[in-house]
């Protein structure tokens, strides 16, 4: 999927300098206080296990000076993160991410392109998720909204952690969960009443082009992130199948995030997608992508050598193939295959050496047919399933 939109793959260690994260995710966020696996190493440098992808893909972009090359730059990652959280069902310490990053480019249609290749994640995978979307504006105008936020929250009754977070990033007690704070906010100024021109104008431009893709959403003006880098567009993907972790993925634009890791200004907007989540709720196309797949050879001496050549140049058309390595008998060596969920199996004894044949077994039906010799690799290579 990510190809089809023009990304390449970006890989980058599993843990890195643990101020790059402090500096990019903010030291005032839940990640950065209480979840990240942070370590020293022999030389006494801190290092953290990466919690998010966003930051190290940044860092590596800036490291090896990429910003030299053709803007915008297209990423795609897809790997493990690490957070210190109280596992759950839907919630781990190890958690699997597929994400994007589009570097280069600042107007509502980079926004729209990285939304709309998330949402044809979840379609392709049967998934129902709904889109929620909001912008919290520029350093500028989220400044003025911050100071009207902190004046209706102090002296509220809102928690221990977020009254401590109030002066420092007042954003942060829009993104919490605890029901007093939740109850605090209903009344609370909205972000889009104090969003200046020059981003309502980014924000229409999104909304015009989801439109556009047929793409629906919902607004909401508490939707944050719980990270510190992201400027105006921020969205989520979000399920009713999953209870309380109700957010399979989301991303926002961060503008700022390449220059306060060292690089020149350069805007971006990614996104990043859980990947445990969506095997917890079994869509229809993950199904079908682990059912029976492949072909199995079933042969034996003293025509396991030349089966087993025949069939060989299979595996240079991309096909799935699997044989016996135990000298085992026949009925053993069906047993492992349907063991291994081969969608076909092929059956090469020394009577079919001689008649130059071999015996095709659709694993799912049960029907058999006979293929010619000199026949089989082109006709097995084009069968449903091989791949």
């Amino acid at each position: 999927l990510a190809s089809q939109y023009g990304y390449g793959e970006m890989r980058t260690p599993i843990f890195e300098y643990s101020e790059l994260f402090e500096r990019s995710v903010g030291e005032s966020t839940d990640i950065v206080e209480k979840e990240m696996y942070t370590f020293q190493d022999r030389g006494e440098r801190s290092l953290t296990l990466r919690p998010e992808g966003t930051a190290g893909v940044v860092r590596a972009f800036v490291e090896h000076k990429l910003y030299n090359g053709p803007l915008p730059a297209k990423y795609f990652y897809f790997g493990p993160m690490f957070r210190y959280e109280k596992p759950q069902a839907g919630r781990y310490r190890q958690l699997w991410q597929f994400g994007v990053e589009l570097l280069g480019a600042d107007g509502p249609l980079a926004d729209v392109e990285v939304i709309a290749l998330g949402w044809q994640y979840y379609r392709e995978l049967g998934v129902e998720a709904t889109l929620v979307l909001n912008s919290i504006g520029c350093r500028q105008c989220r400044e003025e909204y911050k100071k009207a936020l902190v004046a209706y929250l102090r002296g509220r009754e809102i928690c221990k952690l977020c009254s401590g977070r109030l002066e420092r990033n007042p954003l942060r007690v829009l993104d919490c969960k605890e029901d007093s704070c939740q109850r605090e906010l209903e009344g609370a100024p909205r972000i889009s009443q104090y969003l200046c021109p020059a981003c309502q104008e980014h924000f229409e431009g999104v909304k015009a082009g989801l439109a556009g893709l047929a793409i629906p959403y919902e607004l909401d003006d508490r939707l944050v992130r719980g990270l510190d880098y992201y400027n105006r567009t921020t969205f989520e993907y979000k399920t009713e199948q999953l209870g309380s972790q109700d957010a399979l993925g989301g991303g926002g634009r961060y503008d700022g995030l390449v220059e306060l890791v060292g690089g020149p200004s350069i805007p971006a907007v990614g996104l990043a997608l859980g990947i445990d989540r969506i095997e917890l709720m079994d869509p229809p196309a993950l199904k079908a992508a682990e059912g029976r797949r492949g072909v199995w050879l079933v042969t034996m001496e003293p025509a396991a050598d030349k089966a087993i050549s025949l069939v060989h140049p299979l595996r240079q058309q991309g096909v799935m193939l699997q044989y016996d390595l135990l000298g085992r008998s026949f009925k053993a060596q069906f047993k492992q295959a349907d063991r291994s969920n081969s969608r076909w199996t092929l059956i090469i004894g020394p009577d079919d050496l001689e008649q130059g044949q071999a015996v095709l077994k659709d694993m799912e039906t049960g029907e058999q047919q006979q293929l010619a010799l000199e026949t089989l690799v082109q006709l097995v290579s084009n069968l449903e399933g091989v791949k």
